[in-house]
């Protein structure tokens, strides 16, 4: 691991101003994905911000009836929190399906929301990767594929976002607060958050640079059966192959969100009018435009078969 300075911010303010004024800057809070990207030196910050004083680490409901989930609220609470289980069973049982109980403990709301792709490829510093450093090619293009995506992808990457959580808050139509280093509040909807590769696969969100989360709001319960269902080559500490994150309502109609085939959280809320007519149908407008390899050409049948499990599910 190379040398860093750090320091500790207490406000939102100092943590924005101090990312902006240095760009080999990195906020840290639990450290779950950053310190093993430091340890291969694929990330380099030469200065840690550390957040963690920051009193970021609420759950409140919000006016409108909604839900705000501050950044730093840890995933075992987030899970465990009682609103949560109620109202957005979808959000628990998604947090409940990632990483290790260990990991939660100690992992953000921010942090999952920004965790960087496992690809292979990515995590092999001798291997060419856009993401890692853009312009020297994308190994996993027509390498070991089976695990990267099949929709939303580019000539300069095919990596898939590993985050539950965010796949999970995509079908619940979250957004995502902000404060910049002026002190300039945004409110992101996640849709928007994550970015797919095009040409520039190393600008994975939405955020600008100094650009602070503070927070998640969920719009008011929306009702329905709520069900995250993930398939995973192995039961417990895995990433998904595919993943779907459904509210389904009484009369057929619903929001689903997929993991584990694209870049960002994949949802297609043109797609969801094919509901009511099956799985199949709805599978073939959400992943029209896939891609796929050879190797990850399974994924687009997975997807149609985990959406019919999940609308058997609802349907009791």
């Amino acid at each position: 691991m190379r040398a860093f300075t750090y320091e500790r911010a207490s406000t939102v303010e100092a943590a924005a101003t101090a990312a902006a004024q240095n760009p080999d800057a990195k906020f840290i809070a639990g450290g779950t994905n950053l310190l093993d990207l430091m340890k291969l030196e694929i990330e380099k910050p030469s200065h840690l911000i550390d957040v963690n004083g920051i009193s970021l680490g609420s759950i409140e409901k919000t006016q409108d009836g909604g839900l705000r989930i501050g950044a730093l609220v840890r995933n075992t609470d987030l899970a465990a929190d009682e609103t949560v289980r109620r109202d957005y069973a979808l959000l628990s049982r998604a947090l409940v399906a990632g990483a290790s109980g260990q990991l939660r403990n100690k992992a953000t709301t921010a942090g999952n929301l920004l965790q960087r792709t496992r690809c292979p490829y990515f995590y092999d510093p001798n291997q060419p990767c856009n993401k890692r450093q853009p312009g020297s090619g994308c190994s996993a293009i027509g390498g070991v594929t089976r695990q990267l995506g099949v929709v939303g992808v580019s000539d300069a990457c095919i990596a898939t976002h590993p985050s539950d959580m965010a796949v999970a808050m995509r079908a619940l139509d979250a957004m995502v607060e902000t404060v910049k280093p002026d002190g300039a509040k945004r409110a992101i909807p996640i849709a928007d958050f994550h970015r797919l590769p095009g040409d520039t696969p190393h600008i994975e969100t939405a955020l600008e640079r100094g650009e602070f989360i503070t927070g998640v709001t969920l719009p008011a319960p929306v009702g329905g059966k709520q069900i995250y269902r993930k398939v995973r080559d192995r039961a417990s500490y895995a990433f998904a192959l595919v993943s779907v994150a459904a509210v389904i309502q009484p009369d057929g109609s619903g929001n689903v969100a997929v993991g584990g085939v694209a870049h960002k959280p994949w949802r297609v809320e043109a797609a969801e009018t094919e509901l009511p007519k099956g799985a199949r149908a709805m599978a073939s407008a959400l992943l029209a435009d896939a891609r796929p390899t050879e190797q990850n050409k399974f994924k687009i049948r997975l997807t149609e078969r985990t959406i019919g499990a999940v609308l058997s599910e609802a349907r009791g």
